[in-house]
């Protein structure tokens, strides 16, 4: 099974904006929830995000809800995170899993939020 890579990430000012991507290379990609993770260096994963398989479920950590969107688009293997409201402590590498755990993460991408 290849991972999913994530890219998008970089440096923002707080209350700017991002965007992720998660490109999957499974066939089987709108057969799954999809989640975004995060992790802090030298802390645990924490769970973002989950969009069910056709997208039309979305739920979310409290400490983002009203300022993350999930989202997916299943014809192009491809889960979104749009980030808006920036805080420091959104830093992190944010990973997209097909489990709320974080199990079957592949590459992240760093998000630093810092003036």
């Amino acid at each position: 099974e290849v991972q999913p890579v994530a890219s998008g990430g970089g440096l923002v000012q707080p209350g700017g904006s991002l965007k992720l991507s998660c490109a999957a290379s499974e066939s089987t990609f709108s057969s799954y929830s999809m989640n975004w993770v995060r992790q802090v260096p030298g802390k645990g994963l924490q769970w973002v995000s989950v969009i069910n398989s056709d997208g039309s479920r979305t739920y979310y950590a409290d400490s983002v809800k009203g300022r993350f969107t999930i989202s997916r688009d299943n014809a192009k293997n491809t889960l979104y995170l749009q980030m808006n409201s920036l805080k420091p402590e959104d830093t992190a590498v944010y990973y997209c899993s097909k489990d709320p755990s974080g199990n079957s993460r592949g590459q992240g991408t760093q998000v630093t939020v810092s003036s």
